[in-house]
């Protein structure tokens, strides 16, 4: 068990670390380009090197998975060599953590929200939001909030099966196509948000799972999943086609709940007098009142 972990984190730090060299042309990286076809797609190892300021062969056992021992001056030689974005700078440091021989293990991902949050979602009457776990499972929901997921609530996935999890949603539900206006966007932030979360929390066993059902069931997300694209999920405006109001533009924002490590709080807040403002007020009184709703148990 204990080797396969191993060869699963080389493996990760390997496809990573080539797919970010492979992206890169010379020119990118202000290195001379001289005449002749070039064998690979992007830097090859040793520009990478020179770049970081590194021997080859110490890079090419690098890129072979071996980040154990790989001091923070290194890693940051890399991340610079390769124009590593915050998410993914993030990522080397956290797949170097992975492989460091304490082998550290994932952080204990909580199931269930606290009673405080669940009356603070009581209490967002006029916007949709919701607490989820790094894996997309919904874990409670205001009222506006189940109702502008209701056809993720209403997917057949989910009838014998809890909780719902929007990741599987998007990927195993055809009806997802109709509800995200633009599918492939949200798509690769889904998946680049999940191959995120295998670096921090790499012995996270149901999340393992959950990858492994989408990779087999779904060939767009194994796809992108080959991709290894990662992601912060933090703000943005998600573009969503509701079935009673239409097209919807909604800026979200998304915070993590320090005393539970592994949840976050998610809402959405269009601009006062904005035709989604009028729209989730449509919806605020076709759903009623109610209390956040649980999802069901794992």
């Amino acid at each position: 068990m204990a080797d396969n972990i191993k060869k699963d984190a080389a493996a990760e730090v390997r496809e990573f670390l080539s797919t970010r060299r492979a992206r890169l042309a010379p020119q990118q990286a202000g290195l001379p380009v001289h005449g002749g076809k070039r064998r690979v797609a992007g830097l090859r190892r040793e520009e990478v090197a020179l770049l970081a300021g590194m021997s080859v062969d110490y890079y090419v056992r690098l890129e072979r998975g071996n980040l154990s021992g790989a001091s923070d001056s290194v890693l940051e030689a890399l991340a610079h060599a390769l124009q590593l974005d915050e998410a993914e700078r993030t990522h080397l440091y956290d797949l170097a953590r992975a492989a460091a021989p304490s082998g550290r293990r994932a952080t204990a991902t909580s199931s269930r929200v606290r009673p405080t949050f669940m009356r603070l979602l009581d209490s967002m009457t006029e916007v949709p939001a919701y607490v989820r776990n790094a894996r997309f499972d919904i874990l409670a929901a205001n009222a506006l909030g189940r109702a502008l997921y209701a056809p993720m609530y209403d997917s057949p996935l989910f009838a014998q099966r809890g909780p719902v999890n929007s990741a599987r949603f998007m990927f195993l539900d055809p009806a997802s196509r109709g509800f995200w206006s633009d599918w492939d966007k949200g798509a690769d932030d889904a998946v680049a948000f999940l191959r995120t979360e295998t670096g921090r929390s790499p012995h996270d066993k149901v999340l393992t799972d959950l990858i492994g059902e989408l990779t087999t069931r779904s060939d767009d997300f194994a796809r992108r999943w080959a991709r290894h694209d990662v992601k912060f999920h933090r703000s943005g405006v998600k573009n969503l086609h509701h079935p009673l109001v239409g097209d919807l533009a909604l800026p979200y924002e998304a915070m993590e709940l320090p005393s539970d490590p592994g949840l976050r709080l998610n809402f959405y807040a269009p601009e006062p007098d904005s035709r989604e403002r009028e729209a989730l007020a449509l919806l605020a009184s076709w759903a009623g009142t109610g209390t956040a709703a649980p999802a069901t148990n794992d």
